[in-house]
């Protein structure tokens, strides 16, 4: 009991990447999501298209058909960024990469644009998932919910 009551909470400071309406990634509609079987994080509906680095760190992967990429955070945690749901399936239609695998970025750095308009209606939804892959069985909590701008500051609890 005492373990639990010493246990340490760790804050994060974080760039929101896309512009729209943020949840806890248990709202995702996809459960590999929603039921944390990537990781925990958070999801956002995108009103726009451009996806921004929401750490400093180095971009470890970028999937083929461009819809989700992977980043190592400077203070060691893998990030993925999933952009929409059954995205895999248009291979690449409909995003443009601004940034190669071994590439450090920035905080708010643009990392690929999606447009919108050609895509929305060949997908089931343009929810983005944000998650940390690399927890080990710490959850996550996030400060903001409802409507966040790309740039925005979003606190992250990590327990």
């Amino acid at each position: 009991m005492l373990k639990k009551f010493f246990k340490r909470k760790e804050e994060l400071s974080w760039v929101a990447p896309l512009t729209g309406t943020i949840k806890g990634i248990a709202e995702a509609p996809d459960p590999v999501f929603s039921e944390k079987m990537m990781g925990d994080g958070f999801c956002i509906d995108p009103i726009l298209g451009k996806v921004y680095s929401p750490v400093n760190g180095k971009i470890i992967s970028i999937f083929p058909t461009k819809h989700a990429i992977g980043i190592m955070s400077d203070n060691g945690y893998e990030i993925l960024i999933h952009f929409g749901i059954d995205t895999v399936n248009l291979n690449g239609e409909g995003f443009e990469l601004f940034v190669n695998t071994g590439d450090k970025v920035k905080a708010g750095q643009l990392l690929f644009n999606v447009d919108i308009d050609k895509i929305k209606d060949k997908i089931p939804s343009l929810n983005t998932a944000v998650v940390i892959t690399n927890l080990r069985g710490k959850s996550v909590e996030i400060s903001k919910h409802g409507q966040v701008k790309q740039g925005d500051i979003i606190t992250l609890e990590i327990n």
